[in-house]
């Protein structure tokens, strides 16, 4: 297969351009040329073969390359054509356009998937072509005719089987069937591949799916799309292709049974005349006056034998009759003058006196009276059939005797079943071309636009907040470019406004955001400024401690723990609001705040209250705001970031997980930095002495899980202590 096709698959729909509504271009022409000159490759080959009188077909060269080129639409339609076609020289072509349609669908399916690959399913392939040329055509051929419709497998099958009839001969017919069309297909296959390979890259991008009207879609970008419908209960297109389904079975099956009803009902009638003409015929034949004579010399009779032969040439040239007979009407039955003798049932004899079916007792009274009678269908002795009586009269006008004709209403029946199938054989063709063509037009101007356009809505709808991601998909949405002229592209007009409108609300959204956020920031930061600027020796705590607290954060959030808790939001909300975690400071009186020395019991007593305090001053704030998450954590760190993992700790001896995380963070960060920076109460200490206080901590004052990570991290902690430390401490 051509190697060009690959691209094609997959990225060949780059370089196409979609149809514009109601446009016909002259890609369409040469589309539609392609697959005339495919209709036209078939019936020549075909032709050809079939004047030649070979058991091949070699009618599917261009339904392969069609296939593999336009889709299987057009593979199916150069099929349905060239049978409809090649009823012209080949009367019984339509009945197998069945199987034309399923190497088209066959074919594409092998070129569109890309099977061809794996050298290895190339046999595959053909195995698959030969059964349905070979395997499905002596299936077809065995129903339609009961044996081969070529002279040349017949015979061979015969000799083979040593009879022209049973299982044996039908083995032996399929036999030879798969392997004349093993060889017909091989062939078949093979050149078209050679076609694709010499097929301009350019033509294939023109022909392949010519359908779009929107930008042409990847085989990923389908898949997508599948995937997205799928998740509906009912998805669109197993909606229209039920309905599409349903829809075509219906109209088959009606215009199958209509036709069937009216085409038997034309041959009831046909037959009906053809046996009253019949049966008047014959009695123009009998004399009157020898009915006599041949009851009492039967066969022997002077001139019947003569007449006997005039009356099989009326049955033979009658078409629909079976029997034909003439009988006179007596008490006792129906008295035989002729009868001729079928293949099926023997004759009466002249003089044979029969009794009458049960079917014809109501009218006896006018056949015994010599009258006309319309003619009888009964389903008695011998069997389901039509009866037409002509009565034979003599000189006096006298009825002597009738001639009757029958048609069998089973042979007729047969004839139907056998009419049946052969209609079924042929609505089946049209009925896949119909749904093919529904599927197509269906796919194009309906599921696929409405399935990119839901895939592009879903994407918007996944990317959030992501400014980023919102613009992206607002882009894919507009370059769908969907033009079907209805009100698909209404829709899609309407959407596209949407999405542009709803990514710009959400860009001004964002802005407003941030600058709440700037808002917020700048207060909180006010805030412990003002704390700060009571406290004179903390040494940019706030700005230090907050680094800590990123550090801290994101290394669990590297490690794994607390996965559930620590969202992105979660750890800006907690680093934006450290700062104010001493913010209860701002209640206590300077004298303590400020001591140089250490604090009695009574001073640290009133030092811890900050804690309570801090918790007081950040819930009021909540309460003002009404909102605001990162208010809730900078209460939890104000009120807890005293407490010890052991629950030593004040103001409410909390102990391990309870105490929240982002005072678990916090006292980590504080303690540290009270550590390692210079207080009015005490000189910094070395850095190393800091760590090793703060590692001895772990579990029993510090949140274990806090100081791994912590430690994990020195080389940012040593950089935010340079930054900030200008006044003491040992790096």
């Amino acid at each position: 297969m051509s190697g060009n096709r690959i691209n094609r698959s997959n990225n060949g729909s780059e370089a196409r351009e979609p149809d514009r509504a109601g446009s016909i271009d002259r890609r369409d022409i040469f589309r539609a040329g392609i697959i005339i000159l495919g209709i036209a490759v078939n019936v020549l080959l075909s032709f050809g073969i079939t004047r030649l009188g070979l058991p091949f077909y070699l009618d599917s060269l261009g339904t392969i390359t069609v296939s593999a080129l336009c889709g299987s639409f057009g593979g199916i339609a150069v099929a349905v054509a060239t049978s409809a076609i090649g009823t012209l020289y080949n009367p019984y072509s339509l009945y197998f356009n069945l199987i034309g349609i399923l190497i088209a669908l066959s074919s594409a399916w092998f070129i569109h998937e890309r099977r061809y690959e794996k050298r290895s399913r190339i046999p595959l392939y053909l195995l698959l072509l030969t059964l349905l040329g070979g395997g499905l055509g002596t299936l077809f051929q065995w129903i339609l005719f009961h044996g081969s419709q070529f002279a040349d497998v017949v015979e061979i099958a015969g000799v083979l089987a040593g009879s022209r009839t049973g299982m044996r001969y039908f083995l032996c017919t399929l036999a030879i069937n798969l392997g004349l069309n093993l060889v017909d297909k091989g062939f078949t296959a093979g050149a078209s591949a050679l076609i694709l390979y010499l097929i301009p890259d350019e033509w294939e991008k023109i022909l392949w799916d010519r359908g779009w009207r929107q930008k042409p879609l990847s085989a990923a970008e389908i898949r997508r799309i599948n995937q997205t419908t799928g998740k509906s209960r009912y998805s669109l297109r197993a909606r229209m292709t039920l309905m599409l389904i349903v829809t075509s079975v219906t109209l088959t099956v009606v215009m199958t049974i209509i036709s069937a009803n009216l085409h038997f009902e034309r041959t009831r009638e046909e037959y009906t005349r053809n046996a009253v003409h019949a049966a008047e015929f014959a009695a123009s034949l009998i004399d009157p006056d020898s009915v006599n004579r041949i009851i009492r010399e039967g066969k022997e009779a002077e001139g019947y034998r003569e007449t006997e032969r005039l009356l099989k040439q009326i049955r033979e040239n009658t078409s629909g009759v079976a029997y034909l007979y003439v009988l006179r009407i007596e008490e006792g039955g129906c008295r035989f003058l002729y009868d001729l003798e079928t293949e099926d049932t023997p004759a009466w004899q002249p003089g044979d006196l029969v009794p009458f079916e049960k079917a014809f007792e109501p009218y006896l009274p006018a056949l015994r009276e010599g009258r006309e009678i319309a003619p009888i269908e009964s389903d008695d002795v011998s069997g389901w059939v039509l009866t037409a009586y002509a009565p034979v009269r003599d000189a006096q006008g006298a009825t002597v005797c009738y001639a009757g004709a029958d048609v069998s209403m089973q042979y007729l029946s047969g004839y139907l079943k056998d009419y049946l199938l052969r209609i079924l054989l042929i609505f089946s063709g049209f009925f896949l071309l119909i749904l093919s063509y529904g599927i197509w037009i269906s796919s194009f101007t309906l599921i696929y636009p409405t399935g990119s356009m839901a895939a592009s809505v879903e994407g918007l709808i996944h990317a959030g907040d992501d400014q980023a991601a919102l613009d992206a998909n607002v882009k894919e949405l507009k370059e769908l470019d969907i033009r079907t002229g209805d009100e698909i592209e209404k829709l899609y007009e309407a959407i596209c406004r949407m999405a542009g409108d709803t990514a710009e609300q959400m860009r001004e959204i964002r802005h407003y955001a941030e600058t709440t956020s700037q808002m917020q920031n700048g207060l909180i930061v006010t805030m412990a400024d003002m704390v700060e600027s009571r406290d004179r020796d903390t040494g940019a705590h706030v700005q230090k401690t907050a680094a800590y607290v990123r550090i801290i954060l994101e290394g669990l959030k590297r490690k794994g723990y607390y996965e559930q808790k620590l969202t992105r939001k979660y750890m800006n909300e907690v680093v934006m609001s450290a700062p104010l975690h001493d913010v209860g400071k701002i209640r206590i009186p300077d004298a303590v705040l400020n001591k140089p020395g250490k604090l009695t019991e009574e001073e640290f007593a009133v030092m811890k209250t900050h804690t309570t305090a801090g918790k007081e001053i950040m819930e009021k704030a909540i309460d003002t705001v009404q909102g605001g998450s990162y208010l809730k954590e900078a209460r939890n760190m104000a009120a807890y970031h005293h407490e010890r993992w052991d629950g030593k700790g004040y103001p409410e001896g909390l102990k391990g997980e309870v105490i929240p995380l982002s005072a678990r963070v916090m006292a980590v960060a504080d303690v540290f930095d009270a550590l390692a920076s210079p207080r009015v109460y005490k000189p910094a200490f070395p850095f190393e002495k800091a760590i090793s206080i703060i590692e001895e901590g772990a579990g029993t004052q510090f949140d274990p899980k806090c100081v791994e990570v912590f430690l994990e991290a020195l080389p940012e902690v040593r950089q935010i202590l340079k930054k900030y430390d200008t006044v003491g401490g040992q790096v």
